[in-house]
């Protein structure tokens, strides 16, 4: 079960561009070290690798050490469920812009009938 906590890292892991670009090498690379990372991506190692570690406090990669390497892994499981409650936020949100809509559209028919009674009167 995730927490609030939880779900508020994983928001701000992949709201940056660079991080969803990590995400994307490790999901289609599999596992691979800060350096093998950085060679695709326009920052450096250092960077590569504080942005891991946002990914791992996150839940979304785990790390594990080869010898003097740290490798690093997307969590399916954990991703999955972010992805979860990223899809809930987004009906949420198609949810409430339909009722937008309606209103709006509402709105407007009530100034048309309004606009023709108004011009229907002065005939």
């Amino acid at each position: 079960m995730t927490t609030a906590l939880d779900e508020d890292r994983q928001w701000s892991a992949v709201a940056e561009p660079t991080r969803l670009r990590v995400l994307d090498r490790l999901l289609a690379g599999g596992e691979e070290t800060a350096t093998s990372l950085a060679r695709e991506l326009p920052v450096t190692r250092q960077a590569t690798a504080k942005h891991l570690a946002v990914l791992e406090r996150a839940g979304l990669v785990e790390s594990r050490r080869e010898g003097r390497e740290v490798r690093f892994s997307v969590r399916p499981e954990r991703l999955d469920a972010a992805a979860q409650s990223m899809a809930e936020v987004a009906a949420g949100w198609d949810r409430r812009l339909h009722a937008i809509k309606r209103m709006a559209e509402a709105a407007a028919r009530e100034q048309a009938n309004q606009t023709t009674t108004t011009r229907r009167k002065r005939r």
